[in-house]
């Protein structure tokens, strides 16, 4: 079997792409993780804490695990320092700069791409537009630059692989690249349909702006229907001074507890323009029926009228009227027929299919080298 080096943005904590990352650490067991930086303390007891991860310099700067952003314009710099030459794979899992190491022609290198540097890409003109005027300015700057090296950086990838047809349309925008879609691995099978289901909506999500749940929050006060907020974020205090008494804010909770509230909830409202949209995914493993924003890789995990509904509006309105539309119709949804369809994101349908683009990717690199 071919060396492979694994090359992941950076590991400040448990999130989505940390799931991707661990079905390839169960793929590729020997292979080290090269990473920006790694917050060990947010890792403990993970498949993560005995595994050979090397950082970079950034792991080592005064503040990083508090605020890692503020070094972002380091990173491509910091990233192209990895000496990678002993592996004959690499395989990057990418949503900044992982993609852009540097390798020799007789290496191999696929990228799985959660998204194109987002805020230097499809969310720039939002986030410069949020920005302060005196954080604006140097914001365009510096994604100015970045998006210069990210297309540059994007050429010394062999084979793109992204995690939904949304990202892979991004990828063909910002690179003009064709990538293969793979649908990120869920763990569905921890999640199942719970009887009697009761009448609260939930929604699950890191509680920071991009996620949009103050709109959800303030569209249930107006509703007055019962809603759990299962999350934490620098967003809490201010989504607890605007919700009405019917919103529960519960912070983070154990997976134990997670499953069993989606297992019985009426409904998981999403809002974000998300990549994929593994929580909208989770839900459904639980029988639970999806209201989400029809933007971003969510759409393609959801079969309206079946397993949830879409809205085109990230808006208020937008979600009093899918409520009102589920409202009407709950009684069709059926929780099983739900979760059989959540089981094509599994974990196991994940590593088959990437594993024969990779073993498609090595085969291909071989008859493409030159006899000597």
């Amino acid at each position: 079997m071919s060396k492979v080096a694994i090359v992941h943005d950076a590991l400040p904590f448990v999130g989505g792409a940390e799931k991707v990352l661990e079905v390839l650490l169960e793929m590729f067991p020997r292979a080290p993780v090269y990473t920006l930086l790694y917050n060990r303390s947010r890792f403990r007891g993970t498949v993560f804490e005995h595994h050979d991860i090397r950082t970079s310099f950034i792991d080592r700067l005064p503040g990083v695990y508090r605020d890692h952003y503020r070094f972002v314009p380091l990173f491509p710099f910091a990233v192209e320092q990895f000496d990678l030459r002993e592996y004959e794979v690499i395989v990057s899992s990418h949503y900044a700069v992982a993609h852009g190491v540097l390798t020799t022609p007789d290496q191999l290198h696929i990228s799985y791409t959660h998204t194109p540097l987002r805020y230097a890409w499809q969310n720039y003109h939002s986030f410069v537009a949020s920005l302060p005027w005196y954080q604006a300015w140097p914001a365009r700057w510096v994604l100015h630059y970045l998006r210069l090296w990210d297309a540059a950086a994007a050429a010394r990838v062999d084979h793109f692989v992204a995690n939904s047809q949304w990202v892979a349309g991004c990828i063909r925008r910002a690179y003009r690249r064709r990538a293969e879609v793979v649908y990120p691995p869920v763990d569905v099978h921890r999640f199942e349909p719970l009887f009697p289901r009761q009448e609260y909506y939930i929604t699950v999500s890191r509680l920071v702006e991009r996620k949009k749940i103050a709109l959800v929050v303030e569209a249930f006060s107006q509703l007055g229907y019962p809603l759990l907020v299962v999350g934490a974020g620098p967003e809490h205090d201010r989504l607890a001074e605007r919700a009405a008494p019917n919103v529960q804010l519960l912070g983070w909770q154990p997976q134990e507890r997670l499953a069993a509230l989606l297992g019985r909830a009426k409904a998981f409202v999403h809002v974000a323009q998300d990549d994929f949209g593994i929580s909208a995914v989770e839900a459904q493993a639980a029988g639970c029926p999806v209201l989400a924003f029809a933007g971003g890789g969510t759409p393609e995990t959801i079969l309206p009228g079946k397993t949830g509904l879409l809205f085109p509006q990230q808006s208020v309105a937008g979600i009093v009227a899918a409520v009102q539309a589920f409202e009407a119709q709950a009684a069709g949804f059926d929780a099983e027929e739900i979760c059989r369809h959540a089981q094509r994101f599994s974990r196991e349908r994940f590593r088959r299919a990437l594993g024969e683009v990779i073993d498609a990717c090595r085969a291909q690199s071989v008859n493409q080298r030159p006899r000597r």
